[in-house]
């Protein structure tokens, strides 16, 4: 905690605005990534100079921060009667238009309800992205607070950062216990006329919550991984050192890398094994501290570990197998039969094809598959597989004539494929028939016709082929003139 009076800033007092707001630290660029929430007295409590006085404080404040997605993302919550939400965390994305926005914020007046402010701080802050840091500036007079203790410590226990700046005639009971020690950096207590004067260690302190300088991996093999970071430093600026080792060696691979890049790949890694990498930014303008992530590689994966079938038919398959790995690889040979005797073929395929449609085989009849890898070392790895054709579905009926022979009588006629044929199923509807108004019968396969009598005005008759493999796709004709 701080406290800061006025006869420590006079000098600061004469100086010009535009001095003061031209020193932009160009080190707080790019440097950060999370959500800033300020929660800004609006109320009556509050003067209108002095109002003004904390509007300023905020642009300047915040005028060095990169904004939007993968930086800082800034909202204004006001104080009154009722609060106001002048933006949201997802309104800005430039300095340009937080700064134009906060022109236009207008003085609430009002009574200070805190209790109800926090309660849409806490949704606002609760239902952004859990994994980012985020802070709650809460900009007060510290004139009756209200119960704000329960609702900010619901706050930091969701992780949220709560820092406050209030007047000297603020309860420091109660700003003690709300804020996210420590306090000397996260709570001060100053007159709003010289509250420019803690703009720099107040932003020091949100900079250390929010910081993103760190190192992280964005892909991984069992033989390779790309680590990236922030950009801290540009090509004109300095370097990077980066240097990792596994704990399996005491061996050491150092990298010096411009200081314009922000990713780097590591390769000939070994597979299943635990390394830690360093990358220290190298600049004469300032030190950085040195980023550190632990990554495992995956385990080794030899081609082909996977194989499949798909597109299967009564005589074709469609065999596919991965991961490619065409470095490694010189050819890949695709060996099949049918189980258990049947005589095996082979297909051989260069090493950047992962697929083949196997044909010209028996229906309703199992194979083995086997897929095998010839690799550059010499070494030769084989997966196999069981695969089954489907069974061809049974012919359909060809041919169906209806001929009228004597009211309500019909000659009937077809043709089918004779190969596999049990026999036929024949329907129509009967003439005042007692029982079932449709009739079937079972005809043997030798037969090629029949008559019926006695059919309904209209009557449907159909004809299906019986075969060892089920049943065909039969006609159906509609018998007219019957009388």
């Amino acid at each position: 905690m701080r406290i800061f009076l006025p006869c420590c800033v006079f000098l600061w007092a004469m100086l010009p605005q535009s001095d003061m707001q031209s020193a932009v630290p160009a080190t707080v660029l790019n440097c950060c990534e999370g959500d800033i929430l300020v929660l800004l007295d609006s109320s009556g409590s509050v003067a209108h100079y002095e109002f003004s006085r904390l509007l300023r404080f905020t642009a300047d404040l915040l005028r060095p921060f990169s904004l939007g997605a993968g930086h800082v993302k800034v909202g204004l919550l006001q104080v009154g009667t009722s609060p106001k939400l002048a933006f949201d965390l997802n309104a800005h994305d430039s300095q340009e238009s937080l700064q134009a926005a906060l022109q236009h914020v207008r003085h609430l007046q009002g009574d200070t309800n805190n209790v109800a402010a926090l309660k849409v701080a806490q949704r606002l802050l609760t239902e952004t992205e859990e994994s980012l840091p985020k802070i709650l500036l809460w900009l007060t007079d510290g004139a009756q607070p209200g119960d704000v203790v329960e609702p900010l410590m619901e706050l930091k226990e969701r992780g949220v950062s709560v820092l406050i700046v209030s007047t000297v005639h603020g309860n420091y009971q109660v700003f003690q216990r709300a804020v996210t020690p420590p306090l000397e950096s996260h709570l001060y207590f100053v007159e709003f006329d010289n509250v420019a004067i803690i703009t720099e260690d107040l932003r020091k302190a949100i900079i250390k919550i929010i910081r993103a300088e760190r190192l992280y991996v964005v892909h991984l093999t069992s033989h390779s991984a790309v680590l990236q970071w922030r950009p801290i430093l540009t090509a004109d600026s300095g370097i990077y050192e980066l240097w990792y080792s596994s704990g399996k060696t005491d061996f050491e691979t150092r990298l010096t890398i411009s200081g314009g890049s922000s990713r780097v790949e590591l390769t000939n890694l070994q597979p299943d094994t635990t390394y830690t990498a360093y990358l220290r930014p190298e600049s004469n303008q300032r030190l950085f501290d040195t980023l550190s992530v632990t990554f495992t590689t995956l385990p080794d994966v030899v081609s082909p570990s996977v194989v499949s079938v798909s597109d299967s038919g009564p005589h074709q398959i469609r065999v596919s197998w991965g991961p490619l790995q065409p470095a490694r690889v010189q050819r890949y040979t695709v060996e099949y039969g049918a189980i258990p005797s049947g005589q095996v073929r082979t297909v051989t395929f260069h090493s950047q094809q992962n697929s083949t449609l196997l044909t010209g085989l028996d229906q309703d009849t199992q194979y083995l598959v086997t897929v095998s890898a010839l690799h550059v070392d010499g070494k030769e790895r084989a997966m196999s597989v069981r695969a089954c054709t489907q069974e061809a579905a049974p012919p359909a009926l060809t041919d169906l004539q209806l001929t009228p022979v004597q009211p309500q009588e019909v000659q009937v006629a077809w043709r089918a494929h004779q190969e596999g044929l049990k026999g036929y199923w024949l329907k129509w509807e009967r003439k005042n028939s007692q029982a079932s108004p449709v009739s079937s019968i079972y005809l043997s396969p030798s037969s090629h016709s029949t008559r019926l009598t006695h059919l309904s005005p209209g009557s449907q008759v159909c004809v299906s082929p019986v075969y060892s493999s089920g049943l065909g796709d039969g006609l159906c004709c509609t018998a007219l003139h019957t009388g």
